[in-house]
């Protein structure tokens, strides 16, 4: 995400990371330090924006993450994911196109559209293929 960010910014690409409460116990604070400690480590800092945590599934999801699950119900290389374990389900009410766990990503189109969503497990470098199919349709102008 790191390089992909970096690479397609002058493009027009623009990464989010929301972490969330229904898979991260970490404070906002304690989720920038092991980024920049952890993982990927040695002093990294994020050029894109990390929200605060918010939630994904149920009664209290963020209405940002109801409409990406709506639009694209489940993940497009993982259409059966569901979550591994029940005891890890801490929301109400679960619906089958839920986030079944951290790392999965939505990437929207320049119109902002959702265009195609990525299980837990699909290497984020891969995504790069899609991105530069959607960067091909945005306008040169537009990017000025």
């Amino acid at each position: 995400l790191i390089n992909v960010q970096a690479d397609e910014q002058p493009r027009g690409l623009s990464c989010l990371l929301y972490p969330h409460w229904q898979g991260e116990n970490a404070t906002n604070e304690e989720i920038l330090r092991s980024l920049e400690h952890v993982r990927p480590g040695n002093g990294y800092k994020p050029n894109f924006p990390v929200f605060e945590k918010c939630e994904v599934n149920g009664k209290d999801a963020h209405p940002l993450f109801t409409f990406l699950k709506e639009a694209l119900p489940f993940p497009h290389d993982d259409p059966s994911a569901l979550m591994t374990n029940p005891q890890y389900i801490i929301w109400s009410p679960v619906r089958r196109n839920d986030i079944s766990w951290n790392f999965e990503k939505f990437l929207i189109a320049p119109d902002g559209v959702p265009f195609k969503r990525y299980s837990r497990h699909f290497e984020t470098i891969k995504i790069q293929d899609d991105i530069e199919l959607l960067l091909q349709k945005v306008p040169k102008e537009a990017l000025q």
